[in-house]
């Protein structure tokens, strides 16, 4: 039997974390799971050529930044599932501040999207999911778009129950 308690869905606001998010939210239902949706914030310090246009101090950017992905993570959250959501952004290297906090919240999955990106663009970029699978303390849920799509949404039901 599989028992899951503690499910992590890392969001780059990408469409393909917005299906990971759908995955992971209806997971957490099923199983009757906590749900952490975490959003990190590129280190600006780790990435020079970034900060080069800025106008205000790097300090209150980057705390600009937390404030307005968290406004987004919350909005996100239907009312109904608050109490199983914990909303968390943090400032570092993606992979790495996602497999903390995977390791530090033990969680049970992880579900995030992947862009699919091959090639050059995978060589050059790396890909965040493949580093997450190999080093994941828990089971991780890859969501690609388009996807099978086995999670209905609302959209979706409704427009069935119509017919």
């Amino acid at each position: 039997m599989i028992s899951l308690k503690t499910i992590l869905v890392p969001s780059d606001f990408s469409n393909c974390s917005d299906e990971a998010w759908q995955y992971g939210l209806e997971l957490a239902r099923r199983f009757g799971a906590s749900l952490h949706v975490l959003h990190v914030v590129q280190d600006p310090v780790a990435q020079p050529w970034s900060v080069e246009g800025l106008s205000m101090p790097l300090i209150e950017a980057v705390e600009e930044w937390q404030k307005q992905a968290r406004a987004r993570l919350d909005a996100a959250v239907p009312d109904a599932d608050r109490p199983r959501v914990t909303v968390a952004v943090t400032v570092g290297t993606p992979y790495a501040e996602i497999l903390a906090y995977a390791e530090a919240h033990v969680a049970d999955l992880i579900v995030m999207g992947t862009h699919g990106r091959g090639g050059m663009t995978h060589m050059l970029l790396g890909s965040i999911a493949e580093r997450i699978v190999r080093r994941a303390p828990c089971p991780v849920l890859t969501v690609r778009r388009p996807q099978h799509g086995f999670v209905e949404t609302e959209a979706l039901v409704a427009a069935t129950r119509q017919d």
